[in-house]
């Protein structure tokens, strides 16, 4: 499969200064509905080693911060994401997450624009989630449990409301409190949206964790037609799947690599690696729908790569003189 996402190095284009884009006009670039069509086509060349992107490096950065660092390259262009994690900020009324993406050509080597990093991030992530709907649900889904309240829960709630605008959304906090403020804070982003009450995990199509859970906060008896998705959990201390989930469902991963790293509810579950297929696998139909799944996020740079693509095609795409006439 082809990239219809590339970036072609022209003369022009060369001479130009790199592009800096905040955090808003990041978001301006990156509309789910292409970002998940130019994710399935880099989880095609990641598969075929058309993308590389190694294992991200992790380097102390003060206190208690880290600094992680994850490029991926392909034929037609190249990212680095930095990102810096600071935990410490939270007492300092500062975001914990700062970091940026650098874009270049593969074949010149220049820099090309700068990405606000959480913003690639969490637009990405949210757009695998949309992919694996797509690809294993293979319908768009009535009802939705969240599991989690932070950035990322509202990064889903926003990609969910573009793609899936009919859908009901339920979503269930540390507590009620952390529910129903979540649910008033994004009630203008999707109108159906409502704090779970009880147990409707038997209700829902989808149920995604989104939380650094060390423990389950999923672990039902899985059933067909219900797709389990974990996102939140990406150190091996982490979990937020449980075995009884786990056990009982087919296993999907979008890096079956990162997870034997990055997994906790699966290293913690003692998961035989021979059961986590790839994206791919399930892009390609590889798939038993009478079988219950679970799709466990892990994320790769090759991700940020395919993000970049979309937002360099639509950046490009505005600065194209109109050829209308007059």
């Amino acid at each position: 499969m082809e990239s219809t996402f590339a970036y072609a190095a022209s003369p022009s284009n060369i001479e130009q200064q790199i592009v800096v884009l905040d955090k808003r006009r990041t978001a301006e670039l990156l509309d789910f509905e292409p970002l998940v069509d130019a994710i399935a086509v880099a989880a095609a060349e990641y598969e075929d080693g058309k993308i590389h992107s190694p294992e991200r490096m992790v380097v102390p950065l003060g206190e208690s911060g880290v600094l992680l660092s994850m490029p991926a390259t392909a034929a037609d262009i190249g990212i680095h994401k930095l990102v810096n994690v600071q935990p410490a900020n939270a007492k300092r009324s500062l975001p914990t997450i700062h970091g940026t993406v650098t874009v270049c050509e593969t074949d010149t080597g220049k820099p090309i624009c700068l990405l606000d990093g959480p913003e690639v991030t969490g637009r990405r992530t949210a757009a695998v989630t949309l992919l694996a709907i797509r690809t294993l649900l293979q319908k768009a889904p009535r009802e939705v449990l969240l599991i989690g309240t932070g950035a990322q829960a509202r990064y889903h709630v926003r990609a969910l409301h573009r793609v899936y605008p009919g859908t009901k959304i339920w979503v269930r906090g540390l507590d009620m409190a952390a529910a129903l403020e979540f649910c008033d804070a994004c009630k203008d982003i999707h109108g159906d949206l409502a704090p779970a009450a009880q147990d409707i995990s038997a209700l829902v199509d989808v149920v995604i964790t989104l939380t650094t859970s060390t423990k389950a906060v999923y672990d039902e008896v899985p059933t067909a037609g219900r797709l389990v998705i974990g996102v939140g959990a990406f150190k091996p201390e982490m979990a937020e799947l449980g075995k009884t989930t786990l056990d009982g469902s087919d296993i999907y991963a979008d890096d079956p690599a990162g997870a034997r790293h990055e997994a906790g509810d699966l290293l913690q579950a003692g998961i035989d690696w021979s059961r986590v297929h790839s994206l791919q696998a399930a892009l390609k139909g590889q798939v038993d729908r009478s079988r219950p799944f679970v799709f466990k996020s892990v994320g790769t740079a090759a991700w940020d790569l395919a993000a970049a693509r979309v937002a360099l095609r639509a950046l490009y795409a505005r600065s194209e003189p109109s050829t209308a006439s007059s």
